[in-house]
């Protein structure tokens, strides 16, 4: 047992011993194996080095000649410039000594007149003391000559003065009084004018309804009629639409042609009275009722055209003068505005020299397209142009008919049309409107005239005719204010639609405070 334990360790040490051995002789080769490479490596090494330093300094070179070069060409560039800015600087030094050289020529000329100007003074003053001298002696003179002393001529040449002031200033008066008699004529025609405007007419509002009253709520079942027979039967025939509500006793016609309505209610009215309402009935008052419009037409045309003097006048031109009697605009009767328009076209053409007749006519037929408009279509400009070419007006009522909505018609006769219809349609109490419409008409122009700067208040008054307008002192000066008051005027004319004019008046005053304690 001790024996093969022997032999086994010592095998084992022989082992160990083989192992270490094999080691040692491996890492031997490998050690050679390693120099070996590691002078491979060295060497190459060795040669990329060569390499990289031949390119490096190639590359050095060039960026040496490169660099060389730039400097070479800057240097270049450089001297040029410095050429130039010594050029200039060699002209502006010949400038200053051109210049300096002026100025002490200039100092010297100062030099010689201040000289001279001294011995003119000394002159002066011995010739102002001689001139005294001999105007004393020449008093003297006169004196004993004239027989007058100092005082005496002093009065008498006052008087001859004063009576020379008294001749030119009666020679002034007469230039005056000249100017104004020129300038009266003028003034004459603004106070008319202001008269015109001032002038309230006959007013006349209608709606697009008519009230027709009941002599009883029983009375509505009859106007009605059987399965509404009757009503149907009104309203075809006459075109109108009859309303009937619970309101007592009242009956509406409402349309927007006012002829075919006031036929309805003249028809109403008769039927209503004789108590006999049914469709025959019906036709046979509808009928006499058209024909007595007619006729009242005619006759409404006619007195008109004779109350402005106008003849020869189309007899369907005419008619078309009376049917204007059934049309509203703004409220305002376009007839009655009509005839009204033709007076004061009269006046103003008879102030101005023109003829009175022609300027009434294109008055009276300035608005006849209106007669048709709700039957033709168009602007009532545009129809009553072609309407008075028509029937063969004059070419003057024509141009001024179709002329005068214009923003600045040449026709002198268009000029009066649109002066006096804009006299009429803004007169106190020509047109209505809605109380809501006038108060923010109000309103508006108070806001754009709040709205420039300075602006401390404004007031609408007269009906929104006139804006007073207070701006702070310390903000616009005078000629601020003018252009103020029209730079207004242009932003409302701009913005808000308004009868007649509106006049911006701009109010600017300076106040001053102080207390004493």
């Amino acid at each position: 047992m001790i024996w093969f334990i022997t032999n086994a360790v010592l095998a084992f040490a022989l082992g160990v011993l083989a192992y270490y051995v094999f080691r040692v002789i491996r890492d031997k080769k490998n050690l050679e194996l390693g120099k070996t490479e590691a002078q491979i490596l060295i060497e190459s090494a060795k040669k990329d080095a060569q390499k990289i330093k031949a390119g490096g300094e190639l590359q050095a070179r060039e960026i040496i000649e490169k660099s060389k070069s730039e400097v070479e060409r800057d240097t270049r560039e450089r001297q040029k410039e410095f050429s130039k800015v010594e050029k200039r600087l060699q002209a502006r030094e010949e400038n200053l000594d051109k210049k300096y050289e002026s100025v002490e020529r200039r100092e010297m000329e100062i030099t010689r007149k201040e000289r001279e100007i001294t011995a003119k003074d000394k002159v002066v003053i011995e010739k102002e003391k001689e001139l005294d001298s001999i105007i004393t002696e020449a008093k003297k003179r006169i004196e004993e000559v004239a027989g007058m002393t100092q005082e005496a001529a002093k009065k008498e040449l006052i008087n001859i003065i004063e009576n020379e002031a008294k001749h030119d200033a009666a020679k002034k008066l007469k230039q005056i009084e000249d100017e104004l008699h020129e300038k009266a004529e003028s003034k004459a025609k603004d106070i008319i004018a202001l008269a015109i405007q001032k002038y309230a007419g006959q007013y006349t509002s209608e709606k697009t309804i008519s009230v027709v009253n009941l002599p009883n709520d029983e009375m509505k079942g009859r106007i009605i009629g059987r399965e509404g027979r009757n009503i149907r039967s009104i309203e075809s025939r006459t075109g109108v639409d009859i309303i009937i509500d619970d309101t007592p006793e009242t009956v509406v016609v409402s349309s927007l042609n006012p002829i075919r309505r006031e036929v309805a209610r003249i028809a109403l009215e008769r039927l209503i009275a004789d108590g006999r309402i049914h469709p025959t009935r019906i036709e046979e008052v509808v009928a006499e009722v058209e024909n007595e419009i007619e006729k009242e037409i005619q006759k409404s045309g006619e007195e008109a055209v004779f109350d402005i003097g106008a003849h020869n006048m189309h007899p369907e031109l005419v008619k078309l003068v009376g049917k204007l009697k059934y049309r509203t605009s703004f409220s305002q009767n376009i007839l009655n505005h009509s005839l009204e328009v033709a007076f004061i076209c009269g006046v103003i053409a008879g102030e101005l020299g023109f003829n009175v007749k022609t300027a009434r006519r294109v008055g009276l037929l300035h608005d006849i397209g209106k007669a048709l408009d709700h039957e033709v279509e168009g602007s009532h400009v545009e129809i009553g142009e072609e309407v008075v070419r028509k029937y063969g007006e004059p070419p003057e009522v024509v141009e001024a008919v179709a002329k005068y909505h214009d923003p600045q018609p040449q026709s002198i006769w268009a000029i009066l049309v649109q002066a006096s219809d804009a006299i009429s349609a803004a007169r106190p109490g020509a047109r209505r409107e809605m109380y809501e419409t006038y108060v923010k008409r109000i309103e508006e122009i108070e806001r754009i005239a709040s709205s420039f700067r300075g602006v401390e208040k404004c007031y609408a008054i007269q009906a929104g005719r006139e804006v007073r307008v207070i701006v702070e002192s310390g903000k616009v000066n005078d000629e601020e204010a003018v252009l103020l008051s029209n730079e207004i005027a242009k932003k409302i004319q701009r913005e808000v639609a308004f009868p007649g004019q509106v006049k911006i008046t701009v109010i600017r005053e300076v106040r001053a405070t102080a207390y004493a304690t």
